[in-house]
C-alpha cells in the first residue's frame, strides 16, 4: 500500500501502548493538538446528520452510473429493520435524478464518502460481479485510538461472516486490510483516567476483501478501534471526544474507489474529499 505520506511498510502487528511516553521516545510525526472548545462541559454533541438540502453531491454521472458523496449518518437504503426511516441515499438520488437507481455496494450508515449507484439493473449486476471478484480498489480514512508502533502494516485476520451474530459456529472468511499512518495526534483531553492526554492516529486503510465491517473489526483486532464506533469501539472515548469536538460520528470516510466502467471499459478513480471536520486532524493531507 502506498500512502500519500509515502510511509514505509512495517511489520503487520506490533503495536504500542496508548499510554503517553517521554518526549524523547515519541514519534516525530506527532501533530499539534486540534483546537477544542474552551469548556469541557459543552452540551451533548448532536449526531452527525445529512445536509439540510436533500440533494446529494454528485462525483460522477453518465448514462450508466451515478456516484455520490454520502454524508455520515445517512442510510444507503431502507431495510426491514429501518423501515421506519424516511430518509436514505437511494430515495434522495432517485428523486434528484428523476429515475430509478440501484446501489452497487454498501456503506455503513455512519461512514461518509464515495457511493456508487447503477442506473439500470443490468449495470448493477455487472458492478456486483466486479466487486465480488475484487476488481475494484478502495481507500478509506479512519481516525483511531492510540499510536501504532510502525508506520504501516497489514491486518491478516479471518472474520466471521456476520458481525451481528455470535461468531461461534460461523465460518471464518479470509480478510486482509492494509493500513498506513498518516498522522499522529495528542489531545489535552482525558478519556482514560490512567493517562493525562488522549492519543489518536489518522490512518489510510485499504481492504483487500469487502467483508462486512471489515476495517472496523480489523482495527479493533489490533487495539486501534475507530473513534465513534458504537459497535467495535470504546464507549468512554467516543462519548468524551464527541462532547469536546461537538460532533458525534463514526470517523470512517470512503475517500477513493477505483473501478473499470462496466460499459465503456474506462478506468474511473472516484474521490470524495473528507469533510471540514477532518481537517483539524489531517491538515494538508485532507486537501
Amino acid at each position: 500500500m502506498t500512502s500519500p505520506s509515502s510511509v514505509a511498510a512495517g511489520p503487520a502487528s506490533p503495536f504500542a501502548s496508548d499510554a503517553p511516553s517521554d518526549a524523547a521516545t515519541r514519534p516525530s510525526c506527532a501533530a499539534p493538538s486540534p483546537s477544542l472548545p474552551e469548556s469541557s462541559s459543552a452540551s451533548p454533541a448532536a449526531p452527525c446528520s445529512a445536509p439540510s438540502s436533500r440533494a446529494l453531491r454528485l462525483i460522477h454521472l453518465d448514462d450508466d452510473l451515478a456516484v455520490v458523496d454520502k454524508p455520515a449518518g445517512l442510510l444507503v437504503h431502507r431495510t426491514a429493520i429501518d423501515a421506519h426511516e424516511e430518509d436514505a441515499a437511494l430515495q434522495r438520488l432517485r428523486d434528484q435524478l428523476g429515475r430509478p437507481v440501484w446501489p452497487a455496494h454498501r456503506l455503513d450508515r455512519g461512514t461518509s464518502g464515495v457511493l456508487v449507484f447503477a442506473l439500470s439493473a443490468a449495470v448493477a449486476s455487472l458492478l456486483g460481479h466486479a466487486l465480488a471478484e475484487r476488481r475494484t480498489h478502495k481507500r478509506y480514512l479512519a481516525l483511531v485510538r492510540g499510536w501504532p508502533m510502525t508506520e504501516a502494516g497489514v491486518v491478516d485476520h479471518p472474520l466471521a461472516r456476520d458481525p451481528e451474530l455470535p461468531s461461534a459456529g460461523q465460518p471464518r472468511l479470509e480478510a486482509q486490510t492494509e493500513w498506513a499512518c498518516l498522522r499522529r495526534i495528542e489531545l489535552p483531553v482525558v478519556t482514560d483516567p490512567r493517562f493525562p492526554t488522549t492519543r489518536l492516529s489518522a490512518l489510510a486503510c485499504e481492504p483487500v476483501q469487502g467483508r462486512r465491517h471489515q476495517i472496523r473489526r480489523h482495527l479493533k483486532h489490533i487495539a486501534h478501534p475507530i473513534v465513534g464506533d458504537a459497535n467495535h469501539g470504546k464507549g468512554p472515548l467516543n462519548r468524551t471526544l464527541a462532547a469536546h469536538l461537538g460532533l458525534q460520528r463514526l470517523w470512517l470516510h470512503a475517500q477513493q474507489l477505483t473501478l473499470t466502467h462496466p460499459i465503456s471499459g474506462v478506468t474511473l478513480t472516484l474521490e470524495a474529499s473528507p469533510g471540514p471536520e477532518w481537517r483539524r486532524f489531517l491538515g494538508p493531507v485532507a486537501d
